[in-house]
Parts: structure tokens; C-alpha cells; sequence
């Protein structure tokens, strides 16, 4: 039960506050087991009780007969241990008690707290704080429920000064009303840290609303009792002595008594009633429950407003949620959707700004379009929660020094798959705080080289950057189900959109095929009809045959095309393409290829080297869909006029097969999208205005399925240099080849 020897800053955070071991000079304590068996008591009890002793029943001790029916009652109202406060007025030895029960973890704790008025003084308290309570209950607002508070608490219990405490979602607190002596320095429109009150002080705080000292310079009266005896939990005890670290920090700020009442908000601790007076005083326990009366009074009117503005913030993001998940569903644009509902997205979560992208695509609004640009660039890829940011120190180092006036960020990634992101901003929230002394620890105090509680409390000034206002918990809870929203509608769309690819892929390996085939069929007896004798007819014939070669040539090229969304589609949906690996003379089939080439484009000059034969496992006719898109590439990209090196060649177990052409490097954007499908640059292509940007994802894919690499590097040379991709294939164990079909 006894109190460390030394506390100080260093170990205050872990101070076993609830069971100090001590109680304050102006009562006395008995506490009893749940059996009614004296278990303990204050060293000073002889003011009450004979000397009494360890074990016996509280009948037995000469205890005033209104307490010993409390007791008896405590002990027969118990409920798992516990049991509210009960008093009683009662006369020992002269003087005047209020005698506290309450009964905590299966002991009951009897406290005869010394009164100086006498009751019918304590009756006219009352009828005053009576008064009190209901002139607060009037109030509408909370500026105006703390200001008539600290005055009106001031008037009943005679304090010095009154302050109402204000706590932040960092838990430093702001005085934003006071009552106070004349000649005594103003506190208002000071912050204190949330250092000044340790975790376990506010947790009892939220525990036991009250808490008294009545004079700061009382020294503690030892509990004393068996000495395997558990600790007392004195966590409810209207005497229990506090922390000499709080004492030294109310002495320091030259306070002589003081009372704390807690207003509690939803569990929290919302805010303090503070109150000091500059020498010792005592406040009868029935006007310090008047005072804590009016404390939840204060709370359930806070709690009523905030509720109502939370039900206003509700009801206000509901309608922006469901006008703008309608206009998703008919809008073929998400951005453009969101972008018109711009005004709804930024009054509902107090933002001052919007960047919304996707594809790559990015829409501002309210802050510049590279800096927004630039916010989207980092923010992670493939991510699925929400990502919140109130200060600049939470952004990347690389993007701070463009953040200018932004702070604040709340950023829904409501298509992953996409890299659409909806993101809110803050701007920063520049504040001139006045602490209430400087707020820092670290200083030696008066007891002794030790850390002690700051010795001034003189206004300290501060101007703090850097941070928006904190996003709250209301506009947290909106964002999440605007996120949840927004999520379903992209699931819905992605769903639609991969219902309509199906039937039109479908189509294109049924409907399409078919008919092509057909026309395909008819150009090649176009091309082989005699147009009979003569000049007129000869004419007719070459006509003929040029008009089905060409029908040829696009039919050839359609099929192509549909073989290529095909199989993007089977890829996508994470299925293999299918191979059927045979042992394959890679040089062979490079050979042949080209030659197919040089015949349809006899202006290109292909300079092909292969040492020896090269033998791999493939499928001859995938394989050759790889070379032929590449030899396709090389003969689009490339630069006019210069010819296309082909290279086969043994290395290290493998085949490898380069294939370049002369041409710049491709720019560092586009080559990490480079086995991308649909990618920018192949799409409206002027030197190959029929590519999809399909070829490289599906050569991609045919190489890895015969478990090699497909690669691109630029070497620098004469002129822009070569482009050059690589393609590394396992060497076959077996040297039987298998002819080709390309």
C-alpha cells in the first residue's frame, strides 16, 4: 500500500495512481472485506473509533448507528463487487462528518470526510446550486453552457477561480472559460499539454468525476492493514491522496486547494471544470455533488448538440451519396460524375479541394493540376482503404515542399484496378497558441536534480504550422461509405463491362469468324478468276487479282486482330493461351519467317546471322506469333530506310533471338507500360494505325509459357542507337527437329 519514495517525470506516466496507499489529513478511513470484516484502516482513525483490530466485524466496532446501517446495506446491495456512493451526516466527538460509502472490487470503503458548516449551511448550498443548474440547463450553446458554468460554480462553492477546460483529439486542453478573482492572472485563451494530465490520471478522471484536494500542502495519512494485504483500489475514494507530482505542479502555480469536475462525453473525457483557490479550503460533499450534477448537465446538453450536428452532417452526406451513386449509373464518366458533384463532396467533408483520377486521368479542382497531378502520383498503388493525412510531416519527403498551403488529405480508392482515387484537401490551419507556460518537461525542480513540472505558467507563445484541422470522426465515417459506395458502382460497372466483352468476344470467335472466312474464300477466287482473252479481258483479270489479294490482306488482318482479343482475353481471365512444345530449330524458323517478309516488303532490308542450329522446346506456331510481331514492330518503329538485324545465337543454356532496329530509346513512361495492352502509344499509331497495342502483352505471355524472357534494352550506336528485343528460350535436351508450322 505504500506510495514509491521517489516519483518524478521519468516514471509519473506509470504511477499506480488508484492505489497510492494514502489518503488525505481531513477524514479517516475503515475498509472492510465483502464479509464484513475490517481488512484495514487510515492511521488517524482513533478521531473516529477506538483502536480497532484486524478481523472484526463491523458490528463490533463503535461506529455511529446511521453508518453501521449503511455498511450493512452495502454489503446486502452488492453486485459483482460494486455498489453506488451512499452518505450520511453524522457527529463524532464534537464534529461534523459526511460519511462515504461505496463498495469497489469486493471491499467496502467507509470514509468520514471532516465538514466545517454545518447542515443547515449545506441546505442553503443547496437551494443555491439548485438554481445554478438550472440557469446552465437553459443554455443552447456550448460557449454559453461553460460561460454560465464557471461563473455560476464560482458563486456556489466560493472558489478563487473557475475554469472550463476544453479537450483537443490530442488531449492538450483549451481554457475557454473562466471565473476568476480580479487581481488573479487571466488563464482564458490558454492551452495546456496533454503531458499535464498522464494517461492513467485521465482515465480516472472519466472513472470519478470528482476529485478534491483541500489543501495542497496536507501531508498523506498512511493506510495501514495486514502486510500481505492487497492494495486498496481507491479509483472512487473522495479522500484518496494524489500524485506528489500533481502537488508539486499546483503549487507551482501557487494553488492552496483545488476541485476537478470531469465532463464526460460518450466515454471520453470532453472537458474539465477546474477549480482553485489560493489557499486551503474544504466544499461539503453535497455541494460538490451539486457541482457534478451540473458537470453532466453540461455533458448531456454537450452530447445533444453534438448529436444533432452529427445527425445534420448525416443526413446532408447521405443526399451527397445518393445523388452522386445516381449519376455514376447513368453517367458514362465517373470523373465527370464526381466533378459535378464537386460542391456536395467538399461541403460534406469540409474540404477545400478535389483531385479525381483514374486511367491515368486526372481532374482538379480547387488546386493547381500539377501539384494535383503530382498528390495522385503518391499515393500507393493498388491500394483499398482510406488514407488519411492531417499534417505535412505525414506527406513523402519529395512532395513537401510543393504542398504550399495543403495539409490535410482524405484520399478513397474507389477503383484499384484502375488507379481511381477521390481525393479531399485541407488547407493548413496556421494557429498562435498562448500555452500555458512553455510547454517542456525537461527542467530541474526545487526537490532535488529530478524532472518536475514546468515552474511558470506565464503565457507562452507559439505559432503552430504545418497542420489542417483534423478530419473528424463523422466526416470519417461519411468517407467511408462514400468509399463503400463508390466501390459497389465500380464493382457494377467492371461487372457490366466484362458481361458485354464476353458476348462481343463471343461474337467476334463465332459471328465474325464465319463470314470472314467467306470473304476470304471469295478474294482468293477473285484472285485466280481468268478475265478470259485480250487486252479488255487481261485487265479485268489483274483488276480482279488485285482486288482479292487486297480482300485477302484485310480479311488476314481482321482474323489477326480477333486472334489478338481472343487471346487478351484469355490471359485476363488467367487462363494459358496453350502450347504444345515440340522440339523446334529456333534458327529455322527465324528463317523462314523472314523470308515470308522480304516477299511482302521487298523495300525493307533484313540482315539476319545465326550460328547454327538453335533447339527449343516451343510450339511452332505460338513461337512464330512472337517473331512475327516483333519483326512487325521493328518494321513500324523503326527508322526509315535502315535495316532490321536479326541475331540467333547459344548462351548459357538458352536461345536467345534479338531482333532490332535503328531508333531512339523509348521514353521512361512508356517503356513501364510497354507489355501493357491498349497502351497509348500503339493506339492511333500514324506509322501503324491498325495496331491495338495487343502484340508485345501476348508475345509476353507466349514466352513465359515456354518459360523464357522476353526483354527490350536500347544500345547506343551510330545515330539515335538500336532498339532491340530479346527473346530467351531454354535449349532443347533433344536435337530431333520438328518442322515448324508458322
Amino acid at each position: 500500500m505504500a506510495v514509491p519514495q521517489q516519483v518524478d517525470l521519468q516514471n509519473c506516466a506509470d504511477e499506480p495512481i488508484h492505489i497510492p496507499g494514502h489518503i488525505q489529513p481531513h477524514g479517516a478511513m475503515l475498509f472492510f472485506s465483502a464479509a464484513g470484516l475490517l481488512e484495514g484502516w487510515s492511521a488517524n482513525i482513533a478521531a473516529i473509533t477506538a483502536e480497532p483490530a484486524l478481523g472484526q466485524p463491523y458490528g463490533a466496532l463503535d461506529l455511529p448507528p446511521a453508518v453501521a446501517e449503511l455498511i450493512q446495506e452495502c454489503l446486502e446491495t452488492m453486485e459483482d463487487g460494486e455498489t453506488a456512493p451512499m452518505v450520511a451526516a453524522v457527529a463524532v466527538g464534537g464534529r461534523e462528518y459526511d460519511c462515504v460509502l461505496h463498495a469497489h472490487m469486493d471491499r467496502v470503503l467507509v470514509e468520514f470526510e471532516a465538514r466545517d458548516v454545518s447542515t443547515d449551511e449545506v441546505a442553503q448550498f443547496a437551494v443555491k446550486a439548485h438554481a445554478s443548474i438550472d440557469r446552465v440547463r437553459r443554455q443552447r450553446t456550448v460557449d454559453g453552457l461553460l460561460e454560465t458554468a464557471v461563473r455560476q460554480v464560482r458563486e456556489f462553492t466560493g472558489f478563487d477561480r473557475v475554469m472550463a477546460y476544453v479537450f483537443r483529439s490530442d488531449d492538450s486542453g483549451d481554457v475557454v472559460a473562466e471565473a476568476r478573482r480580479d487581481d488573479l492572472v487571466p488563464y482564458r485563451g490558454q492551452r495546456y499539454p496533454a503531458g499535464d494530465i498522464p494517461p492513467q490520471a485521465r482515465r480516472l478522471y472519466v472513472l470519478n468525476t470528482l476529485r478534491m484536494i483541500a489543501d495542497v500542502s496536507y501531508h498523506a495519512v498512511p493506510l495501514l492493514g495486514a502486510p500481505d494485504t492487497a492494495p486498496l483500489d481507491m479509483s472512487f475514494a473522495v479522500l484518496r491522496s494524489v500524485s506528489p507530482i500533481h502537488v508539486e505542479y499546483l503549487q507551482n502555480m501557487g494553488v492552496g486547494a483545488s476541485m476537478s469536475v470531469s465532463i464526460v462525453v460518450g466515454g471520453r473525457l470532453w472537458g474539465l471544470i477546474a477549480c482553485h483557490h489560493m489557499g486551503p479550503k474544504r466544499v461539503p460533499y453535497s455541494v460538490r455533488m451539486a457541482a457534478d450534477v451540473l458537470a453532466q448537465v453540461i455533458a448531456a446538453t454537450v452530447q445533444s448538440l453534438e448529436s444533432r450536428a452529427e445527425a445534420q452532417l448525416v443526413e446532408h452526406a447521405a443526399k451527397v451519396r445518393t445523388s452522386l451513386v445516381e449519376s455514376l449509373l447513368l453517367e458514362e464518366d465517373p470523373l465527370e460524375a464526381l466533378v459535378q458533384h464537386g460542391d456536395g463532396l467538399l461541403e460534406s467533408t469540409h474540404a477545400q479541394a478535389l483531385v479525381v483520377a483514374q486511367y491515368g486521368r486526372v481532374v482538379c479542382r480547387g488546386i493547381d493540376q500539377a501539384l494535383g497531378e503530382a498528390v495522385v502520383a503518391s499515393l500507393p498503388a493498388e491500394a483499398h482503404n482510406m488514407l488519411v493525412r492531417a499534417c505535412a510531416k505525414e506527406w513523402p519527403d519529395d512532395l513537401r515542399p510543393r504542398l504550399g498551403k495543403w495539409a490535410g488529405l482524405l484520399a478513397l480508392p474507389f477503383d484499384p484496378p484502375s488507379g481511381g482515387w477521390c481525393v479531399l484537401l485541407r488547407t493548413e490551419q496556421i494557429e498562435h497558441v498562448a500555452w500555458g507556460g512553455k510547454p517542456d518537461k525537461i527542467q530541474a525542480g526545487r526537490l532535488g536534480e529530478r524532472l518536475t513540472p514546468r515552474g511558470s505558467f506565464e503565457a507562452w507563445h507559439e505559432t503552430v504550422r504545418g497542420c489542417s484541422h483534423p478530419w473528424e470522426d463523422g466526416i470519417l465515417t461519411h468517407a467511408r461509405m462514400m468509399l463503400g459506395e463508390l466501390a459497389r458502382v465500380s464493382n457494377a460497372r467492371r461487372a457490366q463491362t466484362e458481361a458485354t466483352r464476353a458476348q462481343l468476344l463471343a461474337m467476334l470467335g463465332h459471328d465474325l469468324r464465319d463470314p470472314l472466312n467467306s470473304i476470304n474464300m471469295a478474294g482468293m477466287v477473285l484472285e485466280r478468276t481468268d478475265g478470259g482473252a485480250g487486252t479488255g479481258a487481261g485487265t479485268g483479270a489483274t483488276s480482279k487479282g488485285m482486288l482479292g489479294k487486297r480482300i485477302q490482306s484485310s480479311s488476314n488482318r481482321m482474323q489477326r486482330m480477333i486472334g489478338q482479343v481472343l487471346d487478351m482475353s484469355r490471359i485476363d481471365r488467367g487462363m494459358a493461351l496453350g502450347v504444345e512444345l515440340q522440339p523446334v530449330d529456333l534458327a529455322a524458323l527465324v528463317e523462314e519467317l523472314v523470308d515470308e517478309a522480304r516477299l511482302a516488303y521487298p523495300t525493307i532490308v533484313y540482315d539476319v546471322r545465326t550460328i547454327g542450329p538453335s533447339f527449343v522446346l516451343a510450339d511452332g506456331g505460338r513461337l512464330g506469333q512472337v517473331i512475327s510481331n516483333l519483326l512487325s514492330n521493328a518494321r513500324h518503329h523503326g527508322e526509315p530506310n535502315q535495316p532490321i538485324a536479326i541475331r540467333v545465337m547459344p548462351a548459357d543454356g538458352h536461345a536467345v533471338l534479338e531482333i532490332a532496329n535503328a531508333g531512339a530509346p523509348i521514353p521512361a513512361e512508356a517503356e513501364s507500360t510497354l507489355f501493357n495492352p491498349f497502351k497509348r502509344g500503339s493506339l492511333h499509331n500514324p506509322r501503324n494505325r491498325t495496331g491495338m497495342g495487343l502484340g508485345l502483352y501476348i508475345a509476353q505471355q507466349i514466352v513465359r509459357e515456354h518459360d523464357g524472357e522476353l526483354a527490350y534494352r536500347h544500345e547506343d550506336g551510330d545515330g539515335s542507337g538500336q532498339v532491340i528485343f530479346a527473346v530467351r528460350l531454354p535449349l532443347a535436351p533433344c536435337r530431333t527437329a520438328v518442322p515448324a508450322q508458322s
